[in-house]
């Protein structure tokens, strides 16, 4: 039962008789930012006052006369120039928290309408560890594919798995070239990954030495440009300014490029092993381009290669995949698609969407100056080929209602084309999301890697909170006033749970657009909004449980009942019933971070509640009795809303 669902359904029909756009102001009703003005407040009066004419508290006031809460409210309070302030009538709550006790659900109520969703989440490239770049990717998507779940959605989550792209064409040369057949056999994945980033390197290598030159000449004009600008330009012309601006941006821009270029350069020129083989092979990036196209073509060599080393990548993926309980609906990589893909170019083609441009055939699109290029000058396909692909059997196969794809900001330009293209193409029912996320920063506050400049590594990284997260426990349970209380073993267990809780916490409660810095100590902190002090909070509610010498089932079904004696009872009673309203937000945009507010909040709630109302020692059995309820339901609903989120709990801590 989500109580500002019902609120905003009555107001939409009451506002239904002044705009033909009734749910986009009664979605402006939302809980008060302060309990003196209620519990939830509507601002919708004064933003369509001036719309239709009146002024903000007279439409307000017809608007109170209009909707039916008398059930759910107390009279509702036309507030200065025209808020809506109401507040649910407290019998009212205890009736409805009262439903909640022996429900499983917790108020949640399925969707009237369940969707067909998609969630592409993950999505590695096999032949590489996984690394710190992987993380928010997996762990945002899968905290969305289970909050849709929850609400009643029909939901795939799909590992669109990177096996079929131009880095197997860099690792099978690398393997025909460069292998160091003990290295493969002790750590086949390990040595395929140094065997990438190797090819990579030097393909790099030649890149930046070619592209060098002309870098310098350019960023030289440009520089002459700027200081001609800068000499000529009236400091009150706007123009001149903005000319000033996008010129220094430029140099910037160029000068961070030549840097960049310059340290590949340098750290190949600076180690005679990797200088030998650069020089040896100045076509190297064609050489592996090759290899990719000879395995696209069906070459039977290279083929065995792939072969040989999906089962050895995927077991890798699949180890950090089951530490962090991620799960799969289906992995389809992109050589599923693969014989799909010449099908889709020749639609695309028919339909004029696609044409020969430069000997590769481009989708161009209104709005965008690049091409969607989805067949290369040499014939093979591309990402783009391949996620068009997906999409067309995404909807034409699982008829999918939509697809979100959880991947990183920088992917934006090429998803805003793919969006396009599609649409054009035809498929314009399915809602096409790109849920992006920023960044993982170091201290340094640039994207968290290895002294040697290489990703860090996933399974390093979880190891390194559950090391910490162990430390923390063994030394709160040793200060405990009666003795230590856990084993070894049971320190190790809460460990694990509070290690990788702490780390996908952190990147949770995070607004998913922002970047943020991996700090440890942080993630694992006992205060504060993190995975830990939830599962203190839990672990504590659970105490008083536990104390309390309370079976906590046969108290749900003892008929004893929650009652509002006291304002903090209320105020916990209020966040509990919130419950289904954080899901609701958090899949409507696609925003987990919205699930840990509330769960923070919750928890800060009951701690005022435990401060203010006894409740092993209360006044009455019957008191008691309804607040060992309320600690029990506050239980339950943190352990639900953090197992959404992809995060155990533990009753001791």
């Amino acid at each position: 039962m989500n109580v500002l669902k019902q609120l905003r359904d009555q107001f939409e029909s009451a506002l239904n008789s002044y705009t033909d756009d009734a749910p986009q102001f009664a979605a402006m009703i939302k809980p008060a930012g302060d309990p003196k003005f209620g519990d939830y407040q509507a601002n919708c009066a004064m933003s369509l006052g001036k719309q239709v004419g009146k002024m903000p508290r007279e439409l307000a006031a017809e608007l109170v006369a209009s909707v039916d809460l008398d059930q759910l409210c107390e009279p509702l309070e036309v507030a200065g120039p025209g808020f809506i302030n109401l507040k649910l009538r407290d019998e009212w709550l205890e009736t409805a928290v009262n439903n909640l006790v022996n429900d499983e659900r917790l108020g949640v109520e399925p969707v009237a309408q369940p969707r067909n969703f998609i969630v592409d989440y993950s999505a590695p490239n096999v032949a590489k560890p996984m690394h710190v770049g992987h993380l928010r990717s997996t762990v945002i998507g899968a905290a969305l594919y289970r909050i849709l779940c929850s609400l009643g959605h029909n939901v795939v989550g799909d590992n669109h798995i990177g096996d079929w792209g131009t880095q197997f064409g860099m690792i099978i040369y690398g393997y025909k070239n460069f292998l160091d057949q003990s290295a493969y056999e002790e750590a086949p994945v390990l040595e395929l990954s140094r065997l990438y980033r190797l090819v990579n390197q030097l393909s790099d290598y030649h890149a930046a030495a070619a592209e060098l030159p002309q870098l310098r000449e350019t960023l030289a004009e440009r520089e002459d440009a700027l200081t001609a600008a800068q000499q000529d330009a009236d400091p009150k012309d706007k123009k001149a300014k903005k000319a000033v601006k996008q010129l220094t941006n430029q140099v910037v821009g160029l000068k961070d490029k030549i840097q960049a270029a310059e340290k590949k350069i340098a750290t190949v020129d600076g180690d005679a092993k990797l200088k030998a083989l650069a020089d040896a092979d100045p076509n190297i990036a064609t050489a592996a381009r090759n290899e990719t196209a000879k395995l696209h073509a069906g070459d039977a060599e290279n083929r065995a290669l792939w072969d040989q080393f999906i089962p050895l990548c995927l077991e890798a993926l699949q180890s950090v995949y089951d530490r962090l309980e991620i799960h799969f609906d289906k992995s389809l990589g992109e050589s599923f698609y693969q014989p799909m893909l010449a099908d889709v170019v020749a639609d695309l083609q028919a339909k004029g969407i696609a044409r020969e441009s430069e000997a590769a055939i481009c989708a161009f699109v209104e709005g965008f100056e690049a091409p969607f290029i989805v067949r290369k000058t040499d014939g093979a396909f591309t990402y783009a080929t391949t996620d068009l692909a997906t999409v067309k059997y995404r909807i034409e196969e699982l008829k999918a209602d939509s697809i979100i794809y959880v991947v990183d900001a920088r992917q934006g330009d090429h998803f805003n084309l793919l969006f396009e293209t599609v649409r054009k193409w035809g498929y314009t029912d399915v809602e096409l999301q790109h849920v992006s996320f920023g960044t993982v920063l170091g201290e340094d506050k640039r994207a968290i890697k290895t002294r040697s400049g290489d990703p860090i590594s996933l399974t390093w990284l979880l190891d390194e909170a559950v090391d910490e997260a162990y430390k923390i426990i063994s030394q709160n349970d040793d200060a405990k006033p009666n003795g230590a209380e856990l084993d070894d073993a049971e320190r190790q267990r809460i460990a694990e749970i509070v290690g990788l809780g702490g780390v996908k916490y952190a990147d949770l409660h995070h607004n998913r657009e922002s970047d943020y810095e991996f700090n440890l100590k942080k993630m694992l902190a006992t205060t504060g909004d993190t995975a830990t002090y939830m599962q203190y909070a839990y672990a504590r509610v659970c105490g008083i449980l536990r104390r309390a010498e309370v079976d906590r089932e046969s108290l749900r079904k003892s008929g004893a009942t929650i009652q509002l004696s006291h304002n903090a009872e209320r105020q916990l009673v209020l966040a509990l019933l919130r419950f289904p309203e954080a899901l609701t937000q958090a899949a409507a945009e696609y925003r987990p971070n919205y699930l840990t507010d509330y769960l923070f909040k919750t928890a800060s709630v009951f701690s005022s509640f435990y401060d203010q109302c006894p409740v092993a020692k209360a006044e009455t059995d019957k008191l008691r009795n309804s607040r060992l309820l309320l600690c029990d339901l506050t239980a339950r609903v943190i352990a639900q809303g953090l197992e959404l989120l992809g995060i155990h709990t533990s009753e001791r801590m």
